[in-house]
């Protein structure tokens, strides 16, 4: 192995240590964990600096790499970069919320491609130019919001938020420390889950409901049996209980057109489908929260039913309801246009 070499593989030893660590450390202890005298480090660290490495030195003389200035290298097969342009592109399409992260990704994914696909490398930046054009002079709240999140969720620092839920008149403040970004299709929002304190559980928080973000020096470590997979396995997008059981969900659905588009798409993972003898579709899942489901059941019309539970098929029927009485039509109108209606073409 040559000195160059040697010298190479120590740096990127000492890379990996400083972005793995929580903490910002002292030279004693890089060099102790990299098993090396601790003068080494000084030229290590002076070599990183060289190569464009973002180190930082706190007022202590503690050594950190500052992740919101670190460039990750990143190595993509073709079918992979299509991939994330396909991500990328769906999020910038579909955000009500501009993004000059998103952008500067999708740029730099263009810029990479020229030459190994130089049609789809000028698409990117095509598309990439039009989003561009349309960003905001100056970073919204919502960005400013979510790269706050970030970098808390990346250094282990916990965030001080004033939170409003939907129904609430004012914010409330709390401690909250973030355990991961989940994005949402209902409604394009982002939403982080983490530890609340008070009450000191795990909640989830819309990012376009934080009205004020600080970043604290109060660090948090995420619990090893931390689980967002098996967390939201039960969820229809976010929400999520853990104390109750999951709510047995069951839709019939009816027509065609309808059924097939049900059975093009995995809805949620724990759905079981069943055609009955009347070539209807028995559509049945485990949610923790029906609510969730709402705007998605409302949005097949009256192709789709609700079977169970109770409370859910009551809650559809008085919206119908309310919605004939908005069109001013009553249940005995109903019936009456019904009777005409069978009287002039006959009933089945």
């Amino acid at each position: 192995m040559t000195r160059a070499f040697a010298k190479s593989d120590r740096i990127g030893q000492v890379e990996r240590l400083l972005l793995t660590s929580r903490v910002p450390l002292s030279q004693a202890e890089i060099a102790r964990r990299c098993e090396v005298h601790r003068s080494t480090i000084g030229r290590l660290v002076q070599g990183m600096i060289d190569n464009g490495i973002p180190v930082r030195l706190t007022d202590d003389g503690l050594i950190y790499i500052e992740r919101t200035a670190y460039l990750s290298q990143i190595h993509l097969r073709l079918h992979e970069a299509l991939a994330v342009f396909l991500a990328c592109r769906l999020l910038a399409r579909y955000s009500d919320k501009p993004n000059e992260h998103t952008v500067a990704t999708l740029e730099k994914l263009g810029t990479s491609l020229q030459g190994l696909m130089p049609v789809l490398g000028q698409h990117i930046s095509g598309t990439t130019t039009i989003l561009r054009n349309r960003l905001p002079k100056q970073p919204g709240d919502y960005q400013r919001t979510l790269e706050k999140l970030t970098e808390a969720w990346a250094t282990g620092v916990k965030l001080r938020i004033w939170y409003r839920p939907l129904q609430a008149q004012r914010a409330f403040q709390h401690t909250f420390a973030p355990y991961m970004l989940e994005p949402s299709a209902i409604g394009y929002s982002t939403y982080a889950i983490g530890l609340a304190e008070p009450p000191g559980k795990l909640r989830t928080r819309k990012v376009e409901r934080i009205e004020r973000i600080e970043l604290t020096d109060e660090p948090f470590t995420i619990p090893r049996d931390f689980d967002p997979n098996a967390l939201l396995a039960g969820a229809w997008g976010i929400w999520f209980d853990l104390d109750d059981q999951p709510i047995t969900v069951r839709l019939r659905f009816s027509g065609n057109q309808t059924i097939r588009r049900v059975l093009e798409a995995v809805w949620h993972p724990s759905q079981r489908t069943e055609v009955d003898n009347e070539a209807r579709l028995n559509w049945t899942a485990e949610i923790d929260e029906p609510q969730e489901m709402m705007n998605w059941i409302r949005g097949w019309g009256p192709e789709c039913e609700v079977l169970d539970p109770a409370t859910l098929r009551e809650q559809i029927i008085g919206e119908v309801r309310r919605q004939m009485r908005m069109y001013g039509i009553n249940d005995a109108d109903l019936n009456n246009r019904q009777q005409r209606f069978n009287d002039i073409f006959g009933s089945e």
